[in-house]
């Protein structure tokens, strides 16, 4: 029983001893990681990722309307408003989260693969001919 504030002494000595050194060790270790984290999440908020989906639609019924147009003026405007047309689908497919088989189709499939991929973004709820 005599011994016991010899004890707690010495244990308190040891933690007034140690406490600086964990408190400076802990703080060099965890601080950088902290205001990195903080900084990447403000980041992230900050940094838009793109247009939003209303807008990649209303790009995609305009040009889904052009390409539906019988009479196109030159082969070389009929390639780029495909071209186009097949962007926009593949960029409203990846936002949607749908599974475009345009994205792999050779040349010569392009046609048929966009009337799929056509078909898979009217089944996720995107209607490229919305009711008048």
């Amino acid at each position: 029983m005599g011994d016991r504030p010899v004890v707690e002494g010495l244990l308190l000595y040891v933690a007034i001893a140690v406490a600086p050194t964990v408190v400076v060790w802990l703080t060099v270790r965890l601080l950088p990681a902290v205001v990195t984290s903080f900084l990447e999440r403000r980041r992230r908020t900050d940094l838009s990722t793109g247009p939003c989906i209303e807008s990649v639609v209303a790009n995609l019924r305009r040009l889904h309307r052009l390409v539906r147009d019988c009479r196109p003026p030159t082969r070389v405007r009929t390639v780029a408003l495909l071209a186009a047309y097949d962007d926009t689908l593949l960029e409203a497919c990846a936002m949607v989260d749908v599974d475009a088989p345009l994205a792999t189709a050779s040349a010569s499939d392009r046609a048929f693969a966009r009337m799929l991929t056509e078909a898979a973004l009217e089944n996720a709820g995107i209607a490229l001919d919305p009711p008048g």
